[in-house]
Parts: structure tokens; C-alpha cells; sequence
């Protein structure tokens, strides 16, 4: 009988509007950091549809393939992304493949698969939090420095003819497109909040030491 009113009490909140029972086992962070995991994951995927319009070749590298098809490819995958075609690279080494002047296959994919996987990586391969859960600051903060190294390889990383990997905010000489800037400056906030928040929660304090002085991606987990 003791659990009829914790009962009536869910059934109330369920029918509460926005309020959703699984709340009850998830923690002011945790909702923080479904927020984070939902606007990092929506930032890869509005990357892939950018990078794609600015360099519609290489999807033309895989005769047939749309860019709503990749986006399904990137919304079905559970837990680590790896695919056939980058050949089972993944995370760190498939962003290193975008910029391998041996590599012939799609760079955008193999761009924007190596990112999203790291990503998944600093959340613990987690599409939501809950309360038992816990996130580590210095990894979030270690893929924020990662996402600037990527941004600086797009800049400056050029194929032996001189020519960049990926056409983002530079085209022929002339930056005429500081979007790209918006949208990785977006995403390098969000995990070094989300990596001051999960050190706060912890009490452990998250210095941002590992600072990008080096071109080289930092392996996760650290």
C-alpha cells in the first residue's frame, strides 16, 4: 500500500505537461548534460550538411549517396561510430583520414565521423544522463582542445598541390564564409562548460590545461 501514493504522485507529474517521469531519477547536471549531448550531436550533423555544400565532390565519391542518407547513417548508429568505407577507423584516426593525401574515399565523412565519435567518447557513449552517471571534466575538456587542433588542421592542412583538404572558410584566397568559425567556436563552449560543470559536481577542479600548443589531436580518454 506504501507505494500507491508515490504512484499517484508519478501519475500527476506524468500528466504535468512537459514533465517526464524518467526526470525523477536524473539530477540538475544530468539534465544539463542531456542539453549538451542533444546541441553537440545537432552541431555535427548541421556540419556535415555545411562541409557537404562547400565540397559536393566527395559526395559524389559514393555514387548514389545524399546527405540525408549520411544523416541516417550518423542517426542509426548506436555507441561507436565505425564504418566499412573508412576502414574501421574511428574517433581521432578518422579526422586524421580527412587530411591523409593517401586517403581516396569521402573526407567530409571521414571528417565528420572521427568528430561525432570523439564527442560520443566525452559523454561516455551516453545519449542521456541519469543519476548514477557521471561524466570526466578532463576528458570533456581534452575534446574542446581537440575540436580547435581540427579547426586549425581545416585552415592550414593542405594537399601537396597546395589546394585545402576541405573547402571551409576560405575559398580561392578569399574567407568568405565565417560560419564554419560560429559553429566549432559553439561546440568547443559547450564541452568546456560541460567539463567545468561535471568538475563542479564532483568537486574536482578543471584547469584547461591541456591547451592545443601542439597540432596533434590528444587521444581519449586521457
Amino acid at each position: 500500500m506504501r507505494f500507491i501514493p508515490l504512484l499517484i504522485f508519478t501519475l500527476v507529474l506524468s500528466a504535468c505537461g512537459q514533465y517526464e517521469v524518467k526526470n525523477l531519477v536524473k539530477s540538475d547536471v544530468d539534465l544539463v548534460a542531456d542539453e549538451f549531448i542533444a546541441e553537440t550531436r545537432a552541431s555535427v550533423r548541421l556540419l556535415l550538411v555545411k562541409l557537404y555544400k562547400r565540397n559536393p565532390g566527395e559526395l559524389r565519391k559514393n555514387p548514389g549517396m545524399t546527405v540525408e542518407g549520411r544523416l541516417a547513417q550518423l542517426k542509426v548508429a548506436t555507441g561507436v561510430l565505425i564504418f566499412p568505407e573508412l576502414g574501421g577507423k574511428r574517433g581521432i584516426d578518422a579526422m586524421n583520414l580527412a587530411f591523409d593525401p593517401s586517403f581516396r574515399g569521402d573526407r567530409v565523412f571521414a571528417l565528420v565521423v572521427g568528430l561525432g565519435g570523439m564527442l560520443r567518447v566525452a559523454y561516455a557513449y551516453k545519449n542521456e544522463m541519469f543519476m548514477f552517471d557521471s561524466l570526466e571534466p578532463e576528458v570533456l575538456m581534452a575534446s574542446a582542445r581537440n575540436v580547435e587542433v581540427l579547426l586549425w588542421k581545416l585552415k592550414n592542412t593542405r594537399k601537396p598541390d597546395g589546394e585545402h583538404y576541405l573547402i571551409t572558410h576560405e575559398y580561392k584566397g578569399v574567407v568568405d564564409n565565417l560560419s564554419f568559425e560560429r559553429l566549432f567556436g559553439k561546440i568547443i563552449i559547450l564541452q568546456e562548460m560541460m567539463a567545468r560543470i561535471a568538475g563542479d559536481s564532483e568537486d574536482r577542479a578543471v584547469t584547461g590545461a591541456v591547451h592545443a600548443v601542439s597540432k596533434v589531436f590528444i587521444p581519449l580518454p586521457i
